[in-house]
């Protein structure tokens, strides 16, 4: 265990993590020069395509040191020699080390799996981009690696670039982690610059693992997992004690499942199958399992024979965007269902359950991580699938309660009490952290106030940069607010936010009316303060998708028991009289007057038929 470093990079997004993880594969041989690819660490299709890391994943490397006479400090009478104030093996020295990487996501989305990751290491390094400097996920990261104890090693990447602004990103770094300027290692991805003196480093300041209290019961962490075919379900451990071999009857501690362990392995950084994994070790165990929901980030896998307790920290993924997902042709319906099910067997953060829409047909209302999250899930059931989808507007939940004291939680607006029936309103807030150049911060001061949020304490972060705080509704903060951040900031701000407690709301339900029926698939909660300019807008724009019908076709808007928008279509008008030719006038008339009763009979009688492309253009606005 001596021997072992395991460490996680911590980095904002495109700040060159996958990058510095393929120099490191590359200078200590996991992977052959002739194999090498960019991102050899994302391995998905959408990873490679967006230049971001979405799915966790662990390498082993080994790395052979040669310290310095500095480094070592022997202790002639004990014959321990002591290297960088830890005790160590004699052996331990000047021999291979390995090396277990966690590549993890960095976007906020994500943050639960990754919490889990960093409990699975001793050390991170803390990836800074010198041609943009320290970024608002960089803080957040942080903040988690260090309430989990972890062992930070400072790093500026992209040194190489003409835009590198070195000692200025320093001394961010250095206000940040209260370092020394000479303890931050300046490296390259692209070049290789620097990369094997931060091996050297990670080997000389982070901790190897502990010695477990008790090594013969086994232990072991789920940091992520994923689904095979044909072995079922293979999850990503981390050993705290103990060890195991494959065929070894093991229980999920959380789900309650039991299985025989199939294979165990380690990546190298493919799937490579072992004897045993031990205490400290990072690598897998394939279950065979086929169920999807029984596998989870967090979980506990030990032996079935053993009564300890499961480890700690574990929560279940709490969805807290939600949308509704529609096949285009409800052909589809059952391909669509399927797809989620398999899906869900690699990604137990989301769910799912089947409801029915007048206008839309028959879908699934899914909860999901953040927009990221929603964004990746569909894109996902469209190239792996092949379906085509219509997605609702993004919506979060609410808790109610009506004037008689019963409580209740809102998933879709659809099913919004009406105004009259409620007491009190609560909806989720937001601890919003934005970063920027000072230049900017009067147009971000200014999108706040039209995003209700209650701004807190501001600070001068570098040279020309400040760190701003505020508090801001969940519905505020997905009402746009990221593109309009980077619009007003000229993509220079950064932003990272984690949900926080309930607050008392002042929202309303808008519904959308076509000749006096509401149609729920374009019912939204909105702010009462802007209900009024969503509903012309809304209005506005079916009025010139809805095509024209046999009879006039009002649109309105409602709210607050009351119309407040409305526009008409009006309908097709045929020149009964152009038949006619000569004669006195009252035959006109009569057959006009004729007309105009039928009319009447089927302004009555009708309905407006709308067609699919109006919601499908509606949703995807």
């Amino acid at each position: 265990m001596q021997n072992i470093r395991n460490f996680s990079i911590i980095a904002h997004i495109d700040h060159g993590k996958s990058t510095l993880a393929d120099r490191m594969l590359e200078i200590t041989g996991t992977i052959e020069k002739r194999k090498m690819q960019d991102q050899v660490l994302d391995s998905m299709e959408l990873e490679r395509e967006r230049g971001i890391t979405i799915k966790m994943q662990p390498v082993r490397m080994i790395w052979k040191t040669n310290h310095s006479e500095e480094s070592r400090i022997m202790n002639q009478e004990s014959g321990i020699k002591i290297h960088d104030s830890k005790i160590m093996n004699p052996e331990s020295l000047d021999s291979e080390y390995i090396l277990n990487l966690i590549d993890t996501p960095g976007h906020i989305d994500f943050s639960y799996e990754v919490s889990r990751a960093l409990k699975a290491v001793e050390g991170s390094l803390l990836l800074v981009d010198a041609t943009q400097g320290v970024q608002a996920q960089t803080l957040t990261t942080l903040g988690m690696a260090r309430e989990s104890g972890l062992t930070i090693i400072p790093v500026l990447s992209k040194i190489d670039s003409p835009l590198a602004r070195v000692d200025e990103v320093k001394s961010e770094i250095v206000k940040l982690l209260d370092c020394k300027m000479e303890e931050i290692i300046e490296t390259s991805g692209k070049t290789g610059e620097g990369v094997k003196e931060l091996l050297d480093e990670i080997i000389k300041k982070i901790p190897p693992p502990k010695e477990p209290e008790n090594s013969k019961n086994f232990r072991s962490l789920i940091f992520d997992f994923k689904y095979s075919t044909h072995r079922g379900v293979v999850v990503f451990v981390r050993v705290m004690e103990g060890k195991v071999s494959r065929n070894t009857q093991l229980v999920f501690k959380v789900a309650g499942k039991t299985f025989n362990s199939i294979e165990v392995g380690i990546f190298s950084p493919q799937e490579t199958p072992v004897e045993t994994l031990s205490a400290g070790e990072i690598g897998y165990i394939v279950t065979g399992i086929k169920e999807p929901g029984i596998a989870s980030v967090g979980d506990t896998v030990a032996l079935v024979s053993d009564n300890l307790p499961a480890l700690p920290g574990y929560m279940s993924p709490r969805p807290v965007v939600w949308a509704s997902i529609y096949p285009e042709s409800q052909d589809d319906f059952v391909t669509l269902k399927q797809s989620l099910g398999k899906l869900k067997l690699s990604d137990s953060s989301y769910t799912f359950e089947e409801e029915s829409s007048g206008a839309l047909g028959r879908g699934f209302r899914c909860g999901f991580l953040g927009m990221l999250h929603l964004e990746i899930i569909t894109e996902r059931l469209h190239r792996e699938f092949n379906l085509n989808l219509v997605v609702t507007m993004p919506t979060i939940t609410y808790e109610v309660e009506y004037r008689n004291g019963k409580k209740e939680t809102i998933y879709s607006p659809a099913h919004f009490p009406d105004e009259g029936l409620l007491a009190e309103i609560f909806e989720p807030w937001v601890n919003v952290t934005i970063i920027t150049p000072t230049r900017y911060l009067g147009n971000i001061l200014q999108l706040a106030y039209e995003h209700e949020a209650e701004l807190g304490e501001s600070e001068n972060f570098g040279d020309d940069r400040a760190k701003v705080s505020m508090l801001m509704p969940l519905r505020e903060l997905m009402r746009n607010f990221f593109d309009k951040l980077k619009s007003t900031t000229s993509g220079f701000a950064s932003i990272s936010y984690e949900i926080g407690g309930n607050r008392k709301a002042d929202v309303v339900r808008l519904d959308i009316m076509v000749n006096g029926e509401v149609l729920p698939a374009f019912s939204r909660v909105v702010s009462r303060r802007i209900v009024e300019n969503e509903a012309e807008a809304t209005v506005e724009k079916l009025h010139g998708l809805i095509p024209r019908q046999m009879i006039a076709t009002k649109i309105q808007g409602k709210a607050l028991g009351r119309i407040i928008s409305s526009r008409t279509i009006s309908a097709f008008r045929k020149d009964v009289t152009q038949h006619m030719y000569g004669g006195d006038i009252t035959r006109k008339m009569k057959l006009r007057e004729k007309q105009k009763k039928g009319k009447k009979k089927m302004q009555e009688r009708g309905t407006v038929n709308i067609p699919q492309d109006v919601f499908l253009k509606m949703m995807r606005s």
